[in-house]
Parts: structure tokens; sequence; C-alpha cells
């Protein structure tokens, strides 16, 4: 616990998956809050060692990866975030062992919070269909021709689906993923 988290997600263990190319603040920001708030966070990614982010307009730094996506259940997560960028979720989009784990996750009924571009995994994965959510704009059309139901606001909380558009909404998007979890049984 720090003095400006809480122990409020203590025993909560949260899987981020990411690889190469994620936006920087969309993994860094969500992380650092729920580990303030007690969580237990594992980057899980494609690979073993580290990944590269995006900081705006330029590679950014390097995160340790904790768990390589072969490696990892369900069964032992209470939540999922996904962030963004366009590199990462284009590549996760492709590899059947990640839909295949976002797939479960949904279907779970635990939460599965994704920001930015990250909802492009969640269509790969058949989890908008009926749903409504948000992104950044650019995945409109996308959300639409998956049968989800675009709105552009902050955070869209859509049954166990968190989503939200940019950078910018990371606390609003933090404190419904913590919502979330709280409500949890």
């Amino acid at each position: 616990m720090s003095i400006f988290g809480s122990n409020d997600l203590k025993g909560k263990k949260i899987a981020i998956v990411a690889t190469d190319g994620f936006e920087q603040s969309e993994l860094e920001k969500p992380k650092k809050f729920l580990e303030g708030e007690g969580a237990e966070t594992h980057v899980i990614s494609l690979k073993s060692g580290s990944i590269k982010g995006w900081d705006e307009k330029d590679w950014g730094d390097s995160v340790d990866v904790d768990k390589v996506i072969g490696e990892v259940k369900v069964a032992d997560y209470d939540a999922l975030v996904l962030p963004g960028g366009q590199i990462n979720p284009d590549v996760l989009r492709t590899k059947p062992e990640v839909v295949s784990f976002i797939g479960e996750f949904v279907r779970s009924g635990k939460p599965v919070a994704a920001i930015c571009h990250g909802p492009w995994t969640l269509i790969e994965a058949d989890a908008v269909r009926g749903k409504q959510l948000t992104s950044w704009p650019s995945l409109k059309t996308d959300v639409k021709n998956a049968g989800g139901h675009w709105i552009d606001e902050t955070v869209v909380v859509d049954g166990n689906i968190i989503t939200s558009r940019n950078p910018q909404d990371i606390p609003n998007f933090n404190e419904k993923i913590k919502e979330a979890l709280v409500g949890q049984k």
C-alpha cells in the first residue's frame, strides 16, 4: 500500500497482455495504479525477456515480461488489461493463442479492459457482437462491422467488458477496472 493507493485489490491478480509497440502510458499507468491498489500484475507476451513500448511518436521504454502466453491460464487471473498502441494489438490479433486466451477470458465473466486500439483484439475474439464499447476513433467502423455499438465516451462498461478511448482517459479507465474488481465475488 502506498500513500496514493489502498489495499482494495489485495489478493487480485491482473494479466496485462502486450507485445512490442504497446502504447507506453496505456500499459504502465494502469499497471502502476493497480499495483498501488494492492493487486499483483503480470505482463504476458509472446516472448520472454522484455517488450518495447511506443511513446506517442517514437519508441519508448522496455518493460519486463513476467510470463509467456503459453504459460498462463485464465483461471490464474481476476482481470485482463489490453493496452493499445497501433502495433501491439495488430500483432496480437494475428496470434491464435492470444485470441483464444482473450475469448476465454471474456466468456469467464471476469473483467476485460481494453483501451485505444486494444479492442481490435476483442473484435478478433468475437467478443464485441451486441456490446457497447468505445476505442480510438479509427476503430469505430471495425467495431460496427463486428456487430458492436461504438460510443464516443471516456469509458464504456458493458457487462464484463470495459473500454476506453486514449491515454487522456486512463484515470477513468483505471477507476472502472478497480470498481469491477472490488465488486467481484
